[in-house]
């Protein structure tokens, strides 16, 4: 598993390498590797709980008893991070994406794109939002 969990830190973000993404998703993330990816993420654990819709003390618990996430909330923290990373690039920084993940867009009614990643239509959303960025298609 560490072997896997280290592939995984490295290429978790590349949205080539499917076959490990489902595999991951399907066995769950555990709470070390969670843990890294807020680490490696802007995202506290206030805003992952709400991304996750588990509570804090759910979480605190996830820690605690070192639990591995079900599929449904492993994959939302991996379609999240790969987002990350994506606007990472092409926004040129983590800080530049973050401030745009916070910033109110009226494209989107006003609302700030981070607020639209507590499900799966949000994030699909915001990942074709930045597809059009990338591409200068500008509503």
């Amino acid at each position: 598993m560490i072997e896997k969990e280290q592939e995984i830190q490295y290429s978790l973000t590349d949205d080539k390498n499917i076959f490990l993404l489902m595999s991951t998703v399907r066995e769950g993330i555990n709470y070390k590797l969670f843990s890294s990816i807020v680490k490696s993420s802007p995202f506290n654990i206030k805003e992952w709980s709400d991304f996750l819709s588990l509570s804090e003390r759910t979480m605190q618990r996830y820690k605690k008893e070192k639990k591995v996430f079900e599929p449904i909330h492993s994959e939302k923290i991996l379609k999240i991070t790969i987002l990350f990373k994506r606007g990472t690039e092409i926004f040129g920084s983590a800080k530049k994406f973050n401030t745009w993940l916070e910033s109110e867009n009226l494209a989107i009614g006003g609302m700030t794109p981070k607020s639209f990643l507590d499900n799966a239509f949000g994030i699909n959303y915001i990942e074709d939002e930045l597809h059009r960025i990338e591409h200068g298609i500008l509503a």
